[in-house]
């Protein structure tokens, strides 16, 4: 038996009383499982100009060998709301941005604020989705010398760490938040939290402790 058909077993057994009681126990709160499938379905297609696709990004960042190559998206809230989420592929380190707008002007700008913050040697790469918010990552790259590469229209499990994580701050932006109301500084205590939870992928370790190795080893 596959792992989705468990799940989907389990989310049809919840429709009934014990499905609140049940939802408090997940960490993504989710009424229902969507599939892959679904997936592919229903994410709206984007053409990008100039995209640089994934199948060209470094062997270095797909088999997560080095620091430095992340994962970015826009988690959104109501009131036309959203930050940038960002992830480091190696350590899962996540770092969160505060953006004006979800314009691709007011995307690159506040992305462009945030890498200047990191040295260049941790700052390799960055995989999006086909978002319009990064139509201008042309500006992007020349402004910080980091190449952007594009997942494939409808695969947005290409960057599976980032939608893992994007799934976790749900538990502290839920769906309808006002996500404007938050300051960088709130973002960074949220993005803190997640940082120094254990994980099972980095044998126990904090994302934080081996993204501070990294820094430490640049310095």
């Amino acid at each position: 038996m596959s792992h989705e058909a468990i799940y989907r077993s389990l989310y049809i057994q919840a429709r009934g009383a014990l499905k609140k009681e049940l939802l408090e126990h997940l960490r993504r709160s989710r009424v229902m499982r969507r599939s892959r499938q679904y997936t592919m379905k229903t994410e709206g297609r984007t053409n990008i100009a100039n995209a640089v696709s994934i199948s060209e990004r470094p062997a270095t960042a797909e088999d997560r060998a080095i620091p430095g190559h992340w994962e970015g998206d826009l988690l959104f809230g109501d009131a036309n709301s959203q930050i940038a989420t960002l992830v480091e592929r190696q350590s899962r380190f996540v770092m969160l941005v505060k953006t004006a707008g979800k314009d691709s002007e007011a995307v690159v700008n506040a992305l462009i604020k945030h890498v200047r913050k990191l040295p260049q040697e941790l700052y390799k790469s960055l995989t999006w989705d086909r978002g319009t918010e990064m139509a201008g990552h042309k500006r992007f790259t020349v402004a910080t010398n980091i190449q952007v590469y594009f997942c494939d229209p409808q695969h947005p499990w290409q960057r599976g760490s980032n939608e893992n994580m994007n799934g976790l701050l749900r538990q502290y932006f839920p769906k309808g938040t006002n996500l404007s109301a938050y300051s960088q500084a709130k973002l960074n205590a949220v993005a803190r939290r997640l940082n120094e939870r254990p994980r099972k992928t980095l044998n126990f370790d904090t994302p934080a402790e081996r993204f501070h190795q990294y820094v430490a080893s640049t310095g």
